[in-house]
């Protein structure tokens, strides 16, 4: 972690996960993450347990419709953003691809098995087969990142990635016959977003944490919030999950490119206005930012487990203080699977190395 003394602006033009100063001559220093980005994962995966935890809460209650339909217009798209940002260096090279195997395909395939195995008793559906065409859940998440991964050196070279990227979501938003392999919709509805954070710099989290852009972003986030309550009855939030098409949400085909783009415009502003209040400094949480995918891939069988066990079962827990408690119990439970204890047992899961699996690195043979 950087220096307390070190300025958040310091650390926010310094590369991810560098330190920003001169190496000694024939040295290596260990690779330092940054506080800023660390906070900003940990944020929004919170964010992420406390919107699964309100799942079961919407019915009958505007106000947690309204809050989870608001924090689902931003909070996947922010964790995507991140994703592209940290993807920038992505080059296809043996390491590289050894990376993308070992840390999103092989937990897609490993947390794909488990969580069907594991529906199958919740959700009382023996016969459920084991697929990883179908991606069941939360694990969507990994094989979009694989997808678009592998497709960086594309953007890195087309003249305007963003627009390319906006034009195939909008085909996808009007394309039905996609169908579910690979949650293809999501993957291109979501692509822009990752192509965002592909296109960022440093400095452009720079000015977003200038204190006229936060002091505009608490407005705005409260417009957003009034704006939300107001829909609940008027419109689905399906719009923010980008998962079906324009036809398959019971619009007119035209209606999907103009809810992409508006869409898109409505995400990307609440995005720029989380990332604005996130903290540059080191704080207690911002360790645990490190350990964002575990938090994410282990939560799910919580918030799955806990319909089954009857947690949303009493009266109590739709009212007030039963939205307070699930929601701090969402918050405390994925704070809890983003620790180092939990990522040591996890780790050879989520985080294999499986040397055994690949042929060495021509220029790490040159080098031994």
């Amino acid at each position: 972690m950087s220096h307390p003394q070190t300025t958040a602006a310091t650390r926010i033009r310094q590369s991810p996960g560098t330190t920003g100063s001169p190496r000694g001559e024939g040295q290596k220093r260990p690779a330092r993450r940054d506080a800023y980005f660390d906070n900003a994962k940990y944020l929004a995966i919170v964010l992420v347990a406390m919107g699964h935890s309100w799942e079961p809460l919407r019915d009958g209650s505007r106000t947690v419709t309204a809050l989870y339909n608001f924090v689902y217009a931003f909070h996947m798209p922010a964790f995507i953003v991140i994703s592209g940002y940290f993807s920038r260096s992505f080059d296809a090279s043996p390491a590289k691809i050894k990376r993308l195997v070992t840390g999103v395909l092989v937990p897609y395939v490993v947390f794909e098995t488990a969580y069907t195995l594991f529906t199958r008793w919740t959700d009382g559906v023996p016969d459920r087969p084991i697929t990883l065409l179908d991606p069941l859940y939360l694990t969507w998440f990994l094989i979009a990142l694989f997808v678009w991964r592998l497709t960086t050196p594309l953007w890195r070279t087309v003249r305007r990635p963003l627009p390319l990227a906006l034009v195939i979501a909008m085909l996808a938003s009007v394309s039905p016959s996609i169908g579910n392999d690979l949650d293809l919709q999501r993957v291109l509805q979501f692509l822009p977003y990752f192509v965002v954070g592909l296109c960022l710099r440093p400095e452009h989290f720079q000015l977003l944490r200038r204190w006229r852009v936060r002091a505009c972003a608490m407005p705005v986030l409260a417009g957003a919030l009034a704006v939300s309550y107001w829909a609940v009855p008027r419109m689905t939030g399906a719009w923010f999950f980008h998962r079906d098409s324009a036809q398959e949400l019971g619009a007119p085909a035209w209606y999907g490119p103009l809810m992409t783009l508006a869409g898109f415009g409505c995400s990307m502003i609440l995005v720029a206005c989380f990332l604005s209040w996130v903290p540059g400094r080191r704080l207690w949480f911002t360790a645990l930012g490190a350990g964002t995918l575990y938090g994410y891939l282990l939560h799910g069988f919580i918030a799955q487990g806990s319909k089954f066990w009857g947690w949303y079962d009493p009266a109590w827990i739709h009212g007030p203080l039963g939205e307070i408690t699930a929601t701090l119990v969402a918050a405390t439970v994925v704070t809890v699977f983003c620790t180092s204890p939990v990522r040591r047992i996890f780790r050879f899961v989520i985080e294999p190395k499986m040397d055994w699996a690949f042929r060495r690195d021509p220029r790490e043979l040159r080098l031994s």
